[in-house]
């Protein structure tokens, strides 16, 4: 069994069924695996044949869901790719996957203009419409590249059939992501089509996904959290999508009364914008059974807020990309505990370390490992990174965490993130659940900057309420009270907004790079 087989089956026993919602119309299990057998046959007519790679410049729509499902259905590789990445960043993705084809949003056709030097190695681009007008811009392509180009609507109307399902190998790629590149470029993690159906099984099973839930996905569908929890994991139990084409306080509201979902997951600043959002209330919620937190750590304070305006218990997890990427989550049949992320899901064992791989003592910190089915093959193309991230059999993370005598795992921070203030270890999130606690406080983030007496001095880039009078040397008050002295932040500055990546993690890079550049 893998996901594609999954689907298949779901519409021959419920074709009826509501497979996903988007923008006001509901789509079957029946027609989705219609489209995604006549999608696969237009693709297999352009050439895209098993072992190819293809490439998705794709949102939030029903095009990703088609899109991903008849590439694997092919035993071709999907490469899902954020469409709103600079040029050079989408070039660099397309050509080191070694993409064959590839699948955009309309909105992409000025960047496939220039095709033939941004990518040298493509044979086909199929173009998903979403605008009235793009048949004509189509039509108005440079000649070397029309050639190659095909509309979304024509490759799934003229396809000569119905691509057959068939059982893939389970240790056969079917999915390759790219890490969000917090050093250097990033790397392909390649998973397989048992990482994936393994996860979103077990993140199911673990969860109590059921046929009758209505799953909220405005998380974006190409980053692995959204595409394991709001729609892998949902289609496999024959559940429906509730697909939303963005992030916004008054749209997820909305959705969530009007389909009546009952799982919500989102990122910490989704949570941030929800609760901070004027107009929401308890109501809002009360279909939801089940919020999840995933792809950083949700600071405690907002944690409580959130659950005491709208009386829903939040869980929060644990995952990456290399992983598929759930390794942890806090269980619903015993008591939730603030600020984990939980214990091992189904299947896969997480393990605190130390720099020889040996256990920890119970509380203390280390280097978060991770072993499962739901753990990458390996980085494309990079022996020696794959080397250094998988050995003995384990994925090692880069996290740091420290683990109770309850088996509840706790993530520090990042392993590269540790500031080192005159000798002592500063892990940021320590400092920042601090500034949360703080009534003026909507946002923080911490950073290490060089200093001449100390080695290292702490920096805190903050967004305050608008209009809140709170000062820099009040906040700073404010952390004495919950801090030693040398994690006090030497350096505190507002700001309008925090910078963030697309699925609302906060760019911590970039703040390092402000905070150095300011120096």
């Amino acid at each position: 069994m893998n996901l594609v087989t999954r689907v298949h089956q779901t519409s021959q026993e419920e074709p009826e069924k509501i497979a996903y919602h988007f923008m006001g119309k509901d789509t079957t299990y029946a027609e989705f695996d219609q489209t995604i057998g006549r999608f696969a046959s237009g693709l297999a007519e352009l050439g895209v044949g098993e072992g190819d790679h293809v490439a998705f410049l794709l949102g939030n729509t029903p095009h990703f869901l088609i899109s991903l499902y008849a590439t694997m259905r092919l035993g071709a590789t999907a490469v899902p790719v954020n469409p709103i990445y600079s040029p050079e960043e989408i070039a660099f993705i397309v050509n080191n996957s070694d993409a064959k084809a590839v699948i955009a949003l309309d909105a992409m056709l000025p960047m496939i203009e220039k095709a033939d030097a941004a990518f040298p190695k493509v044979e086909a681009y199929v173009i998903a419409e979403t605008k009235p007008d793009t048949h004509e811009k189509l039509s108005a392509l440079p000649e070397s590249v029309r050639g190659k180009v095909k509309p979304f609507t024509q490759v799934v109307a003229r396809a000569p059939g119905y691509a057959e399902v068939k059982e893939a190998d389970p240790d056969e790629t079917a999915i390759i992501l790219y890490t969000s590149g917090t050093t250097g470029h990033p790397k392909g993690a390649m998973l397989t089509h048992r990482n994936l159906y393994s996860n979103a099984r077990d993140v199911a099973d673990y969860l109590g996904f059921s046929p009758d839930d209505r799953v909220v996905a405005t998380l974006p569908v190409f980053h692995v959290f959204a595409l394991t929890v709001v729609v892998n994991a949902p289609l496999l139990r024959g559940a429906e999508v509730l697909l939303a084409p963005k992030f916004s306080p008054a749209d997820v509201f909305r959705l969530i009364r009007e389909k009546k979902a009952t799982i919500f997951a989102g990122v910490p600043t989704m949570y941030n914008f929800m609760y901070q959002y004027p107009e929401g209330k308890k109501e809002d919620f009360e279909s939801v059974r089940l919020a999840i937190s995933g792809g950083s750590s949700l600071p405690v304070a907002l944690l409580h807020n959130f659950e005491k305006k709208f009386d829903v218990r939040i869980s929060e997890g644990y995952g990456l990309s290399e992983a598929s990427p759930v390794t942890c989550f806090n269980p619903l049949d015993r008591d939730r505990v603030p600020g984990s992320i939980g214990t091992n899901i189904v299947n896969v064992v997480n393990r605190v370390v130390d720099e020889f791989g040996e256990d920890v003592p119970v509380g203390e910190v280390g280097e978060l490992i991770v072993q499962g089915p739901n753990v990458m093959k390996g980085y494309y193309k990079l022996p020696e990174e794959t080397a250094v991230a998988l050995r003995n059999g384990w994925l090692y993370t880069g996290d740091l965490a420290r683990q109770d005598e309850d088996g509840y795992f706790y993530i520090v921070d990042r392993k590269k993130d540790l500031v080192i203030v005159g000798g002592y270890n500063v892990y940021p999130r320590e400092v920042e659940e601090a500034l949360y606690e703080h009534p003026a406080v909507v946002e923080a983030a911490v950073v290490g900057v060089p200093d001449p007496n100390y080695g290292e001095a702490i920096r805190a880039y903050v967004v305050k309420k608008e209009g809140d009078p709170t000062t820099v040397d009040e906040l700073k008050g404010f952390c004495a009270a919950k801090l030693a002295k040398y994690k006090i932040p030497a350096e505190i500055e507002f700001l309008e907004e925090l910078p963030k990546n697309t699925t609302g993690k906060i760019l911590r890079r970039s703040l390092k790079n402000m905070a150095t550049n300011s120096r």
